[in-house]
């Protein structure tokens, strides 16, 4: 017998292990790093210690596939893309690094010699605090379908300290509170100090021989810090490279001599707010200066980088365009496209007309909506202040666009619109339009949304450059969200299909000719039934709330916004509570609401909304006229994490936006993905996720994009629409009146008389829809059979919706790489 590789407790008995064994190997390892790097004994290991080791030794045999796929990348001279995202919403990694590297067994095996359970430790990780919705979850899912494509890559972003905040729920009230994520450090990151850049600030820009030089009044150390990012089957390990901030001199020894403590300390404290917090409110000045600082110092940080990187291997910076696809994640770092100018004319020599074709020719920029306030703009001013050499060369961009506009006959009203600068009022600067003449190519994320900005908000500019707007319908991956959150199903699609949906997820496809399969379905239907116990349990310990598992869970769980429309399913729930009060007789359906999502600090409305969600379900939930048969329950600090928990455990998914208004959506993937039946409008991915799972397994209400702004532009009158629908009426009379606000009457008045007077979003419009789609969902579920072979066609259906799809038509339509 071979010896005994470790004890476990003086008092277990020996355990041995074949030291030749993948499982052994691995133990050994976990051991070594445990006492060498962590610094404890086996017997004095805590929980948080086990846990650090796991990670670290994890890391140390991804770190041998990362250095090899990156010297591979250098030695046959590949294309790199280069993703740059003020969001990167990864979750967190220690399972899904496992999964990719296919070591979760061994590690479960490794770790349960010791007593310890996997799953308990991968709960110790806390969530990155890197992002906040949909947006930086495609990010995420973005790094890790490139590296499972075998595209080199780097993604680029702010290591925020706090994060956007943590939600907690007080009296009903969203209250913020910092994210403390890297409180006990993060092993899975690297400092990277010889990458490390200067980004300026203010200043002026003086001749200097030939050209001219900005010199700047203010300069911060940008520092990166590396996470590897691993892709399935360790095909290659990518790297997500956050940027960290110092001030040159943390500390004015002689201000602190003199006894000036806080303000010795001014230059630090300005360099530390960059990477603090994720989107600080912009309602004041200074917000929406320190917005501009942080996405300037992220792009000029990242654009160095990448010049440097090239400039080391490839040489002269003219190839740029061959050896580099910069991509631009919405209007956050469109700072990028004046920055490359910037550095390509000044540091490197090119003329500004070569130095503008190199950077039309590197730089593609994707839309995430047709928001005009979400299209960034910064007051001509403030920008000129920041970043004068930039406002310099905007102006000189602008010159040759509207140049090009004049040429091509376009009138004052066009040229007006595509201009950077827009003049009407107080003068801006529109980034939008700076990243779309700054982009070879600007895609859409859902065909609807891609064919909405051609007529919408990029209407002039896409009539002078007719060939750059094209469509990547998002994706999100299915190891994340489907294999790893979901085992259960991922092991009853196994025992059906085989396992080649593991390596391409279309080939769920095959999983449609066991739709009506009776075995089948009451075996999806077990795994279902299953997560939800497992979500009720998990609620029960969080919020102390009881929920039934043979319920039907209906989750809205997305960014609140008064566009994703919480408060239309808000008022439908008021409406079924009336109902259900009012006509006991009937055979209700019992249904659990879950909710979740942060508001913006300074977003009134949205956090209203959070709090109504919580009068209701303090009002009903304690009503015993409605027994069992409705529940409603806000999650607070929605999360990655919560979001693995919830989505396996949804049997209805709603995505009830305002049609033409949510660009994609990848929330209504995951669901789908993991067998929940969506309610929704036409509007971003809905609209192909229809055509993908079929009319008759999908619940679409509502008017269409064209029928909102039809009725916008004839004079849309909701007062007349809630006269005429008696449940809307005493629904909205309800919550206006102070019925689940008795301790403020008035608490909901303005935000219900939003809906009678110009209801913007729709709401009264599409109410009587949508609560006549809710009890199509209630029939339909009293037929189970039928439910469930829609659940199975919604699995089989929407692998297209994978991101390794996305990521290969980037690949082949933009990036020019393989």
């Amino acid at each position: 017998m071979p010896p005994a590789v470790r004890v476990a407790d003086a008092t277990e008995p020996v355990v041995t292990l074949d030291p030749n064994s993948s499982v052994a190997q691995l133990d050994a390892l976990i051991l070594d790093v445990l006492r060498h790097r962590v610094g404890k004994d086996e017997l004095a290991a805590k929980p948080h210690d086990w846990f650090n080791a796991t990670v670290l030794a994890l890391r140390d045999k991804i770190i041998d596939r990362w250095i090899a796929t990156t010297r591979r990348t250098y030695e046959t001279k590949g294309k790199r893309v280069y993703y740059l995202s003020l969001e990167f919403l990864i979750g967190r990694l220690l399972r899904d690094a496992l999964a990719n590297m296919g070591l979760t067994r061994d590690m479960e095996k490794a770790l349960r010699e010791h007593g310890l359970d996997l799953s308990v430790l991968e709960d110790l990780e806390p969530d990155a605090a890197l992002g906040n919705g949909g947006l930086g979850r495609l990010a995420a899912c973005f790094m890790e379908s490139l590296a499972t494509l075998d595209i080199p890559a780097y993604g680029y972003g702010i290591r925020y300290v706090n994060g956007m905040f943590r939600q907690r729920i007080v009296d009903g009230w969203q209250v913020e509170r910092p994210e403390t994520w890297l409180a006990h450090g993060n092993p899975w990151e690297f400092d990277r100090r010889e990458s490390a850049y200067r980004v300026g600030f203010g200043g002026e820009v003086v001749e200097s021989g030939e050209g001219v030089e900005w010199k700047p009044a203010e300069q911060i150390e940008a520092s990166a810090v590396d996470t590897p990012v691993v892709g399935w089957r360790g095909a290659r390990v990518n790297t997500l490279r956050l940027w960290t901030a110092t001030a040159l001199e943390p500390i004015k020894l002689d201000a602190f001599n003199a006894g000036d403590h806080f303000g010795a300390l001014a230059d630090e404290v300005r360099a530390d707010a960059l990477v603090r917090v994720l989107y600080p409110a912009d309602s004041s000045p200074a917000g929406q200066e320190l917005r501009l600082r942080q996405e300037y110092f992220f792009s000029a940080a990242s654009i160095q980088d990448i010049l440097r990187r090239h400039v080391q291997f490839h040489g002269d910076v003219r190839t740029l365009p061959d050896q580099a696809a910069i991509q631009l994640n919405d209007t956050h770092p469109s700072v990028a496209v004046a920055e490359l100018v910037r550095l390509l004319v000044d540091v490197h020599g090119l003329e500004f007309d070569e130095a503008w074709d190199v950077t039309r020719r590197t730089i593609a920029y994707t839309n995430h909506t047709l928001l005009p306030e979400a299209l960034e703009s910064w007051p001509l001013p403030l920008f000129e202040r920041l970043l004068p050499r930039h406002m310099q060369i905007v102006y000189a961009i602008n010159s040759r666009v509207l140049r090009e506009a004049r040429k091509a006959g376009m009138d004052d009203r066009a040229i007006a619109a595509i201009s950077l600068i827009d003049e009407g009022g107080e003068r801006r600067v529109r980034m939008a339009n700076l990243a779309f003449v700054g982009a070879h190519s600007v895609n859409g994320v859902a065909a609807l949304h891609t064919d909405l900005m051609k007529t919408t908000v990029f209407a002039d500019l896409h009539a002078l450059y007719p060939s750059k707007i094209n469509n990547k319908t998002n994706g999100v991956t299915p190891r994340r969200w489907l294999q790893q959150c979901n085992p259960g199903l991922t092991g009853v699609i196994r025992d059906a299909i085989g396992d080649a949906f593991l390596d391409d997820a279309e080939q769920l496809s095959a999983l449609n000719a066991l739709a009506g399969d009776a075995v089948l379905g009451e075996r999806v239907a077990e795994v279902k039934r299953a997560n939800k116990v497992a979500l009720a349990r998990h609620l029960k310990d969080l919020m102390g709330v009881r929920l039934d598992p043979d319920a039907l869970f209906d989750v809205q769980i997305k960014r609140i916004h008064e566009y994703k429309r919480q408060l239309l399913n808000l008022v439908e729930t008021v409406a079924l509570y009336d109902q259900i009060r009012s006509h006991p007789e009937r055979d209700w359906v019992p249904r659990v609401k879950i909710f979740g999502g942060k508001a913006a600090p300074s977003y009134h409305n949205a956090k209203l909304i959070i709090k109504l969600a919580n009068d209701i379900a303090r009002r009903v939930n304690s009503d015993p006229s409605v027994g069992g048969l409705l529940k409603v329950v806000f999650v607070p600090n929605y999360n990655v994490s919560l979001a693995e928990r919830i989505i396996p455990a949804a049997d209805l998914s709603e995505q009830i936006s305002t049609a033409g208004m949510e660009a994609s959506g990848t929330g209504n993937m995951k669901f789908a993905l993991n067998g929940a039946l969506t309610i929704g409008t036409l509007d971003g991915a809905n609209v192909e996720i229809k055509d993908r799972v079929g009319d008759d397994n999908i619940f679409i209400f509502g008017l269409t994009a064209d029928e909102v702004e039809q009725r916008r532009a004839e004079g849309y009158r909701p007062g007349e629409i809630i006269a005429a629908s008696r449940e809307l009426q005493q629904a909205l009379s309800a919550i206006a009146s102070g019925v689940f606000s008795p301790d403020d009457p008035n608490r909901y008045r303005d935000l219900i008389g939003g809906i009678h007077d110009h209801d913007w979003f729709m709401i009264a419009a599409d109410f009587d829809a949508y609560a006549a789609a809710q009890r199509r969902v209630d029939a339909y579920w009293n037929d189970q059979p039928a439910w469930r072979a829609s659940a199975i066609r919604n699995v089989a259906n929407v692998g297209w919706f994978s991101s390794d799809r996305t990521i290969g038509e980037y690949a082949r339509d933009i990036w020019g790489v393989k």
